[in-house]
């Protein structure tokens, strides 16, 4: 997948919100690679709703990671305005999205909402800088999309994201991470 790797503008000086933004719009992106992946590996959706169903899992998902990965990089209030900035870009991206598929509501409300749940369950999961998210966080995002998704192969969907769907969105949101943020501390 292909991600914003560098700035237009090279050496002016960017706004946490402006940061955020722009991983936002990268982390969206991985989202939404992830239905398609899923989809091309014969694993049921039936609607527009439901892939944004996904989408938002995904989103959940990496919200989180990222706010694990800004808790040792910024300080308490830089990452408070960082994660706020990002969490409410993403909830942007999801009010138009929704919108378009199942017309005027608050379609963003229902994703903070979402956002606020899904940060509960991980929180108690396992997360190491390097490694990434530990087997408990992996297994409980599988468990999320396998909700989500259509009842063909529902019994190997949690595997396969955990597996195959979890490295790659994890690989391409480091490569956003260290392109955008300058964390290149960040190994694939």
């Amino acid at each position: 997948m292909r991600i914003k790797a560098k700035w237009h503008k090279k050496g002016k000086e960017r706004s946490l919100e402006e940061l955020a933004s722009a991983l936002a719009f990268t982390t969206w992106r991985i989202g939404m690679q992830g239905v398609l992946h899923l989809e091309n590996e014969g694993f049921q959706t039936d609607t527009q709703s439901q892939r944004m169903d996904v989408v938002a899992e995904f989103a959940a998902f990496l919200t989180h990671i990222v706010d694990r990965y800004a808790y040792s990089r910024m300080s308490g209030e830089e990452r408070a305005r960082f994660i706020n900035a990002f969490a409410l870009k993403m909830a942007e991206f999801m009010q138009d999205n929704r919108q378009d598929v199942a017309g005027p509501g608050d379609h963003a409300g229902a994703f903070v909402a979402l956002l606020n749940a899904r940060t509960d369950d991980y929180a108690e999961c396992s997360f190491d800088d390097r490694e990434g998210p530990g087997f408990s966080m992996r297994r409980t995002f599988g468990d999320h999309v396998t909700a989500v998704m259509g009842e063909k192969d529902r019994r190997w969907i949690t595997d396969y994201v955990m597996d195959v769907e979890t490295p790659e969105a994890l690989r391409n949101l480091k490569r956003a991470l260290r392109s955008l943020m300058g964390w290149e501390e960040l190994a694939d």
